[in-house]
């Protein structure tokens, strides 16, 4: 098999038929609507420090495989973070940015990221194909002197193929909650302990006694108003958390996000009728994934219902057997979400420095699996 690699400086240059017949469309982050629908709204470009320059790589017959791939001019918004990497580069003189970057801007959801043809369906076809993906990085990385190549949150059996190829492997965790074919949320609560079954129902008590109307939408019944409510919800929580209105712009939500069909799930809360607040979640066909949050004013235990309790419904009402709500927040422990590892692979180009960031993650990887047993053991449910 003759392959060709080619990188491309926009989803322009190819169209949205040809990328998703190898991506499919079931796993959302990596549909062309919704990485094109990043650059068509200004999100991802080289002035936001996200320049696309995906990787395809063509047969006699076409395109056989891509990679989602960004030269990154910092690390924000990766959710893997590398900053004391990025500080040790600088203390020997040299730079760490420009690096590459394969992932989801801006989303810590764990899911494909070398995309194969279908036909590519054996280990020698697969062998070839990722070695003229090692390649064709490497030679890229090499030609513009990068620092580094990194992926985040691959499926496990693609973190564990980059480190036969001798690409360090981090762990790190998150909470996912998982449908044991619960036929409703008072069936899930069955599994709890009575005191932590308790708590949950008070906290969803506490949202009812203070007015709060919750509202699923999906796909076409969430209309202009409601995104521009979204957004505002949005804006204004990342303006009160990081000093700043968020990595996304309204065009993303009213344009890219109100165009993903029903791969979006919107809750919004409701007091007196007018929307205080809302969460935004997208989904396949098997996994819901929470992404977004946002409120106009503070109400006790709205944050938990509005992104958990309400998705965890969600997910038993529509078959889903997994909720992946986002990175981090080890509250969601006592709600039913279990520790799960997440991977990322990091290829550098110094080999002095390269050997530094091995031992650093094979240091790291004992304590990451002693805080998910630890973790593990805080669940509430009878059987832990």
């Amino acid at each position: 098999m003759e392959l060709t690699a080619h990188f491309l400086g926009s989803l322009a240059d190819i169209g949205a038929t040809q990328w998703d017949a190898i991506t499919g469309t079931d796993y959302p982050f990596l549909r062309h609507h919704f990485l094109y629908g990043l650059e068509q709204t200004g999100c991802t470009t080289a002035e936001t420090g996200w320049q696309p320059c995906h990787l395809v790589l063509h047969d006699t017959r076409g395109i056989v495989a891509v990679l989602p791939l960004y030269l990154k001019s910092h690390s924000y918004g990766e959710y893997v973070f590398d900053w004391s990497w990025a500080d040790a580069w600088q203390r020997q003189g040299l730079e760490y940015y420009p690096k590459l970057l394969s992932a989801i801007p801006f989303t810590p959801a764990t899911g494909p990221r070398l995309c194969l043809r279908s036909d590519v369906d054996n280990d020698s076809a697969r062998e070839q194909v990722w070695q003229a993906v090692l390649d064709a990085v490497r030679q890229f990385a090499s030609a513009r002197q990068l620092s580094s190549w990194h992926v985040l949150f691959p499926e496990e059996s693609v973190a564990m193929q980059l480190l036969a190829e001798g690409i360090h492997l981090r762990t790190a965790t998150q909470f996912h909650w998982f449908n044991r074919d619960y036929r409703s949320f008072d069936d899930f609560l069955a599994d709890f302990t009575s005191r932590k079954r308790k708590n949950l129902r008070r906290e969803r008590q506490r949202v009812i006694e203070q007015g709060l109307e919750l509202r699923t939408l999906t796909g076409n019944e969430i209309g202009t108003r409601e995104w521009e409510q979204f957004y505002r919800f949005y804006q204004m929580t990342y303006a009160k958390r990081s000093g700043h209105g968020g990595y996304l712009n309204r065009a993303f939500f009213t344009e890219t996000a109100a165009g993903m069909g029903e791969q979006v799930v919107m809750v919004l809360a409701y007091l007196e009728g007018q929307a205080v607040a809302g969460a935004l979640y997208f989904r396949s066909r098997d996994t819901l994934y929470g992404r977004y949050w946002g409120c106009e004013r503070e109400f006790d235990c709205l944050h938990f219902e509005a992104c958990y309790y309400q998705g965890i419904e969600y997910c038993i009402r529509h078959g889903l057997k997994r909720f992946d709500p986002g990175a981090q927040g080890e509250h969601k422990i006592q709600r039913g979400f279990r520790p799960v590892r997440t991977y990322s692979n990091h290829w550098i180009a110094d080999p002095a420095l390269s050997d530094a960031v091995g031992n650093f993650t094979r240091q790291e990887l004992p304590h990451t699996e002693a805080y998910m047993r630890d973790a593990a053991s805080l669940l509430p449910f009878r059987e832990s």
